[in-house]
């Protein structure tokens, strides 16, 4: 890896596509996840929720760092549309009425990320905006039927059918609206590193 190898990242988050794009990044990284509420102020503004979250999750997971060397990276994503927050569907009613919500219009994924070693913390929010074609009633049965999208965000993930056939543009990285915004991450990495 390009960036100080010394250092262990404790990757605070259950989610597998956060995992691919680091490992695709070529960050080393374990996983370490603790389950923390993600409750949040109801009247916090919902492009905050994200970084809030993701501060939540590393400060849970803080008593992880045995070692100087080690840092936790905590991740929050949520979908936005109208200055509300779509979160993972309770069940199959509610991904069609998230999914039938979203089509045809432009919402924002904002990850929000936390970095945390025993000295320094960076918490960061990036935003990208994603506009859906129309979906049909029977496009988006197709969709929950075949991908079963109850643990994400929004009720899609972009790597799917969804992002491959009915996003007609997106604003800012792909990454970002898998899950994680590499780049930014990336960025953080090498100032904590150095």
């Amino acid at each position: 890896m390009i960036l100080e190898h010394n250092y262990e990242i404790i990757l605070a988050s259950k989610s597998p596509r956060r995992s691919q794009l680091l490992s695709q990044a070529g960050i080393p990284f374990r996983v370490e996840a603790l389950n923390v509420e993600e409750n949040y102020p109801a009247d916090m503004p919902a492009e905050e929720v994200p970084v809030f979250l993701a501060k939540k999750k590393a400060h849970a997971a803080k008593s992880l760092l045995k070692e100087d060397h080690e840092l936790i990276l905590a991740a929050d994503s949520v979908v936005i549309l109208d200055n509300k927050i779509y979160e993972k569907p309770v069940d199959e009613a509610d991904a069609r009425r998230i999914l039938s919500e979203l089509s045809g219009q432009e919402h924002r994924v904002i990850t929000g990320v936390c970095l945390v070693s025993k000295e320094e913390e960076i918490a960061f929010g990036d935003t990208t905006k994603v506009k859906f074609a129309n979906l049909s009633p029977r496009e988006i049965d197709y969709y929950i039927k075949n991908y079963q999208p109850f643990d994400k965000a929004g009720s899609y993930a972009i790597q799917e059918w969804i992002g491959l056939c009915k996003i007609e543009k997106i604003e800012g990285t792909y990454a970002n609206v898998m899950g994680l915004p590499v780049e930014r991450v990336w960025k953080a990495l090498e100032k904590m590193l150095s």
